[in-house]
């Protein structure tokens, strides 16, 4: 009777302790639901991100990952301060715009240090340098886009301005209206002019706005609230988005195939290694070389405070050490 006594103790003792262990378990395993608002929809060139369910860079930091699409730096603000996102994927222009209009926000990890932006025009039309582009028709994205921006800071460093050019939109990604004439050159990104080259762009020109005015095309960006409450968080975030940056800067072929089945532009193995290669150079520069991935060039940043406010896209002066922090970036 002891006997059996003895051994419905144990048992039950056992049964406690697996439910204890158990909880515990599950309290330490537990996730941190975190969201990026992209400028984008889910497309190849983000695949560090998108290759989450594959690699598990976030969850191993304990982040359950979650990705908000967007139409562009803009929205990905608009976004993350609406409460539908915790991060903002977004550019410089974007990020300089909010703070002019009172917005409290922090950036702290700087995504591509290179400007990808570009302007691309035929050979006939012999348009070699920003000062030939005086009296020209030149298609942009769409007139909120950073194509007008960039085009913008790219005119204001040779002493233009729109004034001196005819604007027309002709859509994300269409390069009909330049291969067709219509227009005499089109503003671009990196990616979008390899993509033209793939609809027929051929024998081109292309002037680099980074050869004038190398300010970042992404960075992340968050509330000032978030940067002084969450700073655990942001660090762990970070720690994974570092780690899967560079895992797809040195797995370009392996992150192809990933995009294949997780970007909603990636049915093409070859192109997606392409566009994957050419956005892991845009995520390294001289800056990034010395100090590590995410660290920003305070210099050319408050550069680019300047130019936005001579251009007339921002009204107030910016400090830019007061809203630029490296220091949740890993070493």
């Amino acid at each position: 009777m002891q006997t059996l006594k003895t051994k419905f103790i144990l048992k039950t003792l056992s049964v406690a302790f697996f439910i204890t262990a158990f909880s515990a378990n599950s309290s330490l395993h537990a996730l941190d639901k975190f969201s990026v608002a992209g400028w984008s929809k889910p497309i190849s060139e983000i695949t560090n991100l998108l290759a989450e369910p594959d690699k598990g860079f976030f969850k191993a930091k304990g982040i359950d990952l979650g990705y908000v699409p967007g139409t562009g730096g803009g929205s990905a603000i608009t976004n993350m301060l609406s409460g539908a996102a915790d991060i903002a994927f977004t550019d410089p222009a974007s990020f300089y715009q909010a703070l002019d209009k009172g917005e409290k926000l922090i950036a702290i990890y700087n995504i591509y240090p290179q400007n990808v932006f570009n302007i691309v025009s035929p050979k006939s039309r012999n348009i070699t340098k920003p000062l030939d582009l005086k009296g020209k028709t030149i298609g942009v994205y769409s007139l909120s886009s950073g194509t007008r921006q960039n085009l913008q800071v790219l005119l204001h460093q040779v002493g233009l301005t729109e004034k001196d050019v005819t604007i027309q939109v002709t859509g994300l990604l269409n390069f009909a209206p330049v291969i067709q004439g219509q227009v005499d050159a089109t503003a671009a990104t990196d990616t979008g002019l390899y993509v033209g080259k793939l609809k027929g762009l051929k024998d081109v020109n292309v002037i680099e706005v980074k050869n004038y005015l190398n300010i970042p095309s992404d960075m992340f960006v968050v509330t000032e609230k978030m940067y002084n409450e969450k700073k655990d968080l942001l660090r762990r975030f970070l720690s994974a988005y570092k780690n899967c940056t560079q895992w797809m800067i040195d797995n370009p072929k392996e992150a192809a195939k990933i995009a294949k089945k997780r970007s909603i532009n990636g049915r093409n193995e070859s192109v997606n290694l392409e566009i994957i290669k050419i956005r892991n150079i845009s995520s390294v520069s001289t800056t990034t070389e010395k100090r590590g991935l995410g660290h920003f060039d305070l210099d050319l940043l408050q550069k680019g405070v300047k130019t936005f406010k001579e251009v007339g896209l921002i009204a107030k002066d910016i400090d830019i050490t007061k809203v630029v922090k490296s220091d949740l970036i890993p070493k």
